[in-house]
């Protein structure tokens, strides 16, 4: 309680809120854009952060976020083009709504089960978070590398497409993550005689490069003009409100609950959890055939489900490193940047900061109603910025924001080198969040898997060797066997067809 106390009065000063307040408007903006996520969002502010205490960074980053990803619900509803990535799951629904003359009803749901989803996944942050990490103080290397493994292995099963696409995807990120110095013998690896190469590929630039450039080359070789904007007036959005949450209370809560759980899973995310909460919400409706045609229970549920899922992905991160998602793959550099080095002893040394992004996911979330209230009003002029002006705008950040880590000109060749591989794979079907893990992840597996070698001396039981690593190994492989195991089940019964 002490701690939670000091980190309120660490957030409730008149500089920490004023930032607050700038990094909402921003993240609305971005997340009204079209094809300007809240990853990006993410990204373009890590120059800011530079110059910031470690309190207005972080609450800066959690504003920014949970209102770019409510934002993504505004073009979604009046364009069919979700702003954002979690939008997705159900912006046909929102937009059909649009069409039968409810876009108050669909904004007004989405806004208010934003927020309520928000509240939902930081409730579940501040209890969840604390529990775990005195229970991770007992990990040693051994249960580090196979929670590393589970990250890894999440982020491949649960990836949109292809799951093999997402393995090479996966192990693109583990090979660029091997640059530079070998952590064990001190030998450079894969630098071609550059001293820049040998202190590795800083995931920071290659992170602005993957999300943010990837996006401003898709602009340019784009061919297809933009669609225009829906000329419906948008007036009381809070009108019927009540009664839909009346109605749909449980489905509130089931895609709150839905978004914290799949959050916390390492490389789920926000834009998962909404695409879960939706199926479900669907699959378990006494209205099944109205979805399709404009049904506000499909919004309430995955509409909750993608605020509360941004949470629950600060739960790994926090607690033992791991990106709970690729907005958290960066966070993680700017608490590395910080001073906050995540993991368990976190908690110990520094339990203020942490609860002061708690207090900041609560108070994002609060705010969220009455900012994005406003959003949804101007929301025409938002939608009208001419994407000419506002791409040279955001490469002009990339690029700063790149060279400003090092202050030399090798972060923004990465960036650069980054961003075209990143538009390559995703205009062939390679998904991008699976090489951002093993950038990040790479590391932390190739150190924690040779210190376990050396205690091992050399014996691979040394893995099982201590009763929380054998249950997540085993957790672990039975991950990697279901592929396996589905494609010889598919094949046997086509055989016998």
């Amino acid at each position: 309680m002490d701690a939670l106390l000091l980190a309120a009065s660490l957030v409730f000063q008149p500089y920490v809120l004023g930032v607050m307040f700038l990094a909402a408007i921003f993240g609305l903006f971005i997340g009204s854009v079209p094809g300007l996520t809240a990853t990006m969002a993410t990204a373009l502010l890590i120059p800011f952060t530079f110059y910031m205490d470690p309190v207005p960074a972080i609450a800066c980053i959690v504003t920014t976020v949970a209102m770019a990803i409510f934002a993504g619900d505004i073009p979604g509803a009046l364009l069919r083009i979700p702003g954002t990535p979690a939008s997705a799951a159900y912006c046909d629904e929102a937009y059909a709504l649009t069409r039968k003359g409810k876009a108050e009803l669909a904004l007004g749901t989405s806004l208010v089960c934003a927020a309520i989803g928000g509240i939902m996944g930081s409730i579940m942050l501040t209890l969840t978070a604390p529990v775990l990490a005195e229970f991770a103080i007992k990990f040693s290397s051994y249960e580090y590398f196979w929670l590393a493994c589970l990250g890894l292995s999440c982020a491949v099963i649960i990836s949109t497409g292809s799951t093999l696409k997402g393995l090479v995807s996966l192990l693109i990120g583990l090979f660029i993550s091997t640059i530079g110095i070998d952590i064990t013998a001190g030998h450079p690896r894969f630098t071609f005689g550059n001293v820049e190469m040998m202190g590795g590929i800083s995931f920071i630039p290659a992170m602005i490069g993957m999300f943010a450039i990837s996006e401003v080359i898709r602009f340019v070789v784009s061919t297809t003009p933009p669609e225009r904007l829906i000329q419906q007036p948008i007036k009381n959005i809070f009108a019927g409100i009540g009664t839909v949450l009346s109605r749909y209370k449980l489905n509130v809560f089931r895609g709150g609950a839905i978004g914290a759980v799949v959050g916390v899973l390492p490389g789920a995310g926000a834009d998962i959890a909404a695409w879960i909460a939706f199926a479900v919400s669907k699959r378990f409706s006494k209205s099944k055939e109205k979805f399709g045609s404009g049904h506000v229970e499909g919004v309430v549920d995955a509409g909750t489900a993608n605020n509360a899922g941004l949470s629950g992905a600060w739960v790994p991160s926090l607690v033992f490193g791991i990106p709970g998602d690729s907005i958290t793959a960066i966070v993680i550099g700017v608490l590395y940047m910080k001073g906050m080095n995540p993991g368990p002893t976190i908690f110990l040394n520094q339990p203020e900061l942490i609860h002061a992004v708690f207090v900041a996911f609560f108070l994002a979330n609060i705010a969220l109603i009455p900012l994005g209230f406003v959003a949804i009003r101007f929301s025409r002029q938002i939608l009208r910025v001419p994407r000419n002006v506002l791409i040279p705008i955001i490469l002009m950040f990339c690029i700063v924001g790149s060279f400003a880590i090092n202050n030399t000109v090798f972060g923004v060749s990465i960036m650069l080198v980054m961003g075209l591989m990143a538009y390559l794979m995703e205009e062939n079907g390679f998904p991008v969040a699976p090489t951002i893990l093993g950038i990040v992840l790479g590391t932390m597996l190739e150190d924690n898997f040779m210190s376990s070698m050396i205690k091992a001396d050399g014996s691979l039981a040394g893995f099982f060797s201590r009763p929380i690593a054998a249950t997540l190994g085993c957790l672990v492989i039975a991950l990697w066997l279901i592929p396996v195991l589905r494609y010889c089940i598919q094949t046997v019964r086509a055989r016998n067809q």
